[in-house]
């Protein structure tokens, strides 16, 4: 009998295969150290995968070994092996103890890894009794004390991996985020007054006390002249403890948002965009990391046992004879001892010059005194200041923005703003940046794309199996309507061939990428990633931004007022804008349509003024640019980004694809398009401009028909919007400054609409893919006490006892 696995191969893997998943175990920690931190400066789906892949299989790779190296104790060794294998099997499990603890860059790949600290404590359980097992048996051993070492450390380690995410897990951070209850000033003294009164039946009464608003007047807290870096990071970090209990939906009262909005009212963009990093960088730490854990007395007591366990168990193994050990499996020993310090002490370099470390060191700071040590800090944050660089858009050749254009591995989030384009992505427009900040890296990689045709070779792929995947479809559909059609001309071969429908539709669609890819979703992704772009942030569109919302913010008296700014997406910016023309015209393209079909009205006009505007761009008025980059963001989280946007719009993208399906090949759109070629010119102005032309014959017609097929079409909204919004230039005698204006400010509207909105927890799990503008707007508009979280002033109010007959009275 032929044996399937041949006896050498099987022999191999006997010897080799807990080698070689120790080995594996090792690599895949070092790729977590190293890599992991990245997560928080990039959305890269390769970076991602990778990182997935490794946390995934650093926890199998751990528990399959030691299930094999418990397996395999207490057998006697193999005549090829030397006969003290057994004792390091014992300390390799040690290790593996250690490994599943998890570097302290990465505790959780996502947020809700963190509600399962139960089945890692129960993992935990599980791995420490299968670990003792394998080191009882192994007793007597000359490694007792070393292997005993080893499992302190490990165990150490996995503990401060629980208690990272037990206290990362949301339920747990909002019971900490509670505190103590507090029932009031003198409650009980009050209560026992009352009572007594009551009792004694004096004429007594009750009057809610409203608490002032406090907002006119009120002076700014003080702030230093000069924002240094170590200013940033500790207004950061107390900023961070006050409104980290956002992402748990915290309430707050009039007095923990109203020094923060004076004070950011202080700000400049620059130094409110500095701050607001370093605490959205505070929140990922928090909930993806064991920074938490490890800034205080108790786990940095706790990581110095460790290490000195990993020190002192070297120094004993190194002081030992050799003697019947092979000699491979001493050097795989060393590499374990010495890989596992090498990565302590880079994960201690990490910890020691991270944000978290500056702000615990210097807690209170002298804005008129400036210490060596400070000094010293600014020094090195310095590393990670704002780099600003002047470049030019690939429309003009002069330096005309300012964007972001810090080194990668000084960052604090992606510093990137996505785009999709629905225009482009219907008409297989491959987008472009606009902003040429490219590195060497970068410069090179695309240099090999372009030689090689990988970009032109990947795009004619997927053309041809769309193509081919259709044209099997229609041979299918002629094939079922012959068969079809022999249920009149002859019944019996139409009972014959009917089977073969069944046949047809399984062997035509499932095997040849019609069913299968759309079951995975592959289309959707490819379409996703080809047509995404990104550019970096420039200066100009975060003061706008931050300009509008502080603008908005000296609006609100008190929080009961605030409701109507935040919650509006484009109707408070129409109204207060004064716009000389019809303002219901424009608002009932945003307040009478749905919030997801409202981006997508606002997008395809914006697009279709941006496309067909023949006006020479002024480099004094950035609107045009600013309202077409925010267009494409918003559609870019509406389409690429849905968890972020689920709570504030119904998305299931049906309305999305009925737009691209009607501005490819519906009705007089279809027509129009074979008919001046639009498809295969590939050019988004001409389509633009087709469109508007055919919906202008469209609207020439009084047929009921067409009048009931406008009023559905997103594509007919746009062009009335569009052609609403051309009003505003022409009677501004031939300007579009303030077309744009109207423009930019609602779709700033918009952003700050879907960022307040949003649930909150989205938001912290955008933290771990590179972080999005969003973020920072929503955290901006809380400081600003813009939002739902923040109470109203009846709530804050006191309670007074008048006494009739007295003049005393009690206050609570």
């Amino acid at each position: 009998m032929v044996e399937p696995i041949p006896k050498a191969v099987r022999d191999v893997w006997d010897k080799w295969n807990i080698r070689g998943l120790v080995i594996f175990s090792l690599v895949l920690q070092a790729i977590l150290v190293l890599l992991s931190p990245n997560r928080k400066r990039t959305p890269k789906r390769l970076f991602r995968l990778l990182l997935w892949s490794a946390y995934l299989l650093a926890n199998w790779a751990a528990d399959y070994a030691v299930g094999q190296i418990s397996d395999s104790s207490g057998d006697p060794p193999e005549p090829n092996e030397s006969p003290k294998t057994n004792e390091l099997l014992a300390f390799w499990a040690t290790f593996l103890l250690l490994h599943l603890g998890g570097p302290d860059t990465i505790t959780a790949l996502a947020l809700e890894d963190n509600e399962l600290w139960l089945r890692s404590l129960f993992g935990l359980l599980c791995q420490f009794m299968a670990t003792l097992y394998v080191f009882l048996l192994s007793i007597p051993t000359s490694l007792m004390v070393p292997t005993s070492l080893m499992l302190v450390a490990g165990v150490i380690k996995y503990v401060e991996r629980l208690r990272a995410m037990r206290g990362a897990s949301l339920k747990r951070f909002k019971d900490l985020m509670l505190g103590d209850p507090e029932p009031g000033i003198d409650y009980v003294r009050f209560m026992e007054e009352y009572n007594t009164r009551k009792l004694s039946k004096e004429p007594t009464r009750l009057v809610r006390l409203e608490e002032p608003e406090k907002e006119q007047g009120v002076d700014a807290p003080a702030r230093p002249e000069v924002m240094s870096h170590l200013h940033v990071v500790q207004y950061a970090y107390k900023y961070f403890n006050i409104y980290k209990g956002l992402v748990v939906d915290f309430i707050y009262s009039s007095e923990q948002w109203r020094e923060s909005k004076h004070f950011f009212q202080s700000l400049s963009a620059e130094e409110a965009l500095r701050i607001l990093e370093v605490e959205l960088s505070f929140m990922y730490g928090t909930f993806f990391t064991k920074t938490d854990i490890l800034h205080t007395w108790i786990g940095s007591a706790f990581r110095f046992i460790a290490l000195c366990c990993l020190f002192a168990s070297l120094f004993i193994f190194k002081t030992l004879r050799k003697d019947g050990y092979d000699d491979f499996d001493v050097a795989l020993t060393y590499t374990l001892l010495f890989g596992g310090i090498t990565l302590d002490f880079i994960s201690i370099l990490i910890f020691c010059v991270s944000d978290w470390t500056f702000a615990r060191l210097r807690k209170e700071l002298d804005y008129k005194k400036e210490t060596k040590l400070d000094r010293s800090l600014n020094w090195l944050l310095g590393f990670r200041e704002l780099k600003w660089k002047k470049c030019s858009c690939h429309k003009q050749e002069q330096l005309c923005h300012t964007v972001l254009d810090r080194i990668f591995i000084f960052r604090r989030w992606s510093e990137h703003i996505y785009a999709y384009n629905l225009i482009d992505s219907s008409l297989k427009i491959k987008p472009k940046r606009i902003h040429h900040t490219k590195g060497y890296i970068h410069r090179s990689f695309d240099y090999i794309v372009t030689t090689l045709y990988i970009d032109h070779t990947l795009s004619i792929i997927i053309r041809v199996l769309v193509l081919t995947s259709e044209a099997l479809t229609q041979i299918r559909k002629k094939i079922e309507l012959y068969i079809f059609s022999m249920y009149i001309k002859n019944k019996a071969t139409y009972y014959v061939l009917s089977p073969l429908r069944l046949l047809l539709r399984f062997w035509f669609v499932i095997p040849l990428l019609s069913y299968l890819l759309e079951f995975l979703g592959v289309p959707d992704k490819l379409n996703e990633i080809v047509f995404t772009s990104h550019t970096r942030l420039t200066k100009e569109l975060w003061e706008f931004i931050f300009e509008d919302v502080k603008y908005k913010s000296l609006l609100v008296v008190g929080s009961e007022n605030a409701s109507p700014i935040y919650s509006a997406r484009g109707e408070w910016t129409l109204a207060d804008m004064n716009i000389e023309i019809d303002e219901e015209k424009l608002l009932r393209y945003v307040t009478d349509v749905d919030y997801d079909q409202s981006i997508l009205v606002w997008h395809i006009a914006t697009e279709m003024l941006h496309q067909t505007d023949n006006i020479a761009f002024s480099s004094s008025d950035r609107c045009r640019e600013l309202s077409k980059t925010l267009s494409d963001y918003m559609m870019y989280l509406l389409i690429v980004q849905p968890s972020l946007m689920s709570t504030v719009a119904g998305i299931d993208k049906v309305k999305f694809r009925d737009a691209i399906a009607e501005a490819k090949n519906l009705q007089e759109a279809k027509k129009l398009f074979q008919r001046t070629h639009v498809a295969d010119s590939r050019d988004a102005k001409i389509a633009c401009e087709a469109i508007i032309g055919s919906y202008k014959s469209v609207e020439e017609r009084s047929e009921s028909g067409s009048r009931e097929y406008r009023s559905k079409s997103v594509l007919f909204q746009a062009c009335m919007l569009a052609k609403e919004l051309k009003k505003i230039q022409e009677i501004q005698e031939g300007s579009d400054h303030k077309m744009w204006e109207v423009v930019s400010k609602v779709w700033v509207e918009m952003l700050c609409y879907a960022a307040t909105h949003c649930d909150s927890k989205q938001h912290a799990a955008q933290l771990n893919r590179g972080g999005e503008l969003i973020n920072l707007v929503w955290l901006l508009m809380a400081h600003f006490g813009l939002g739902e979280q923040f109470r109203t002033t009846k709530e804050d109010s006191r309670a007074r006892l008048i006494l009739e007959k007295t003049t005393t009275s009690c206050l609570v």
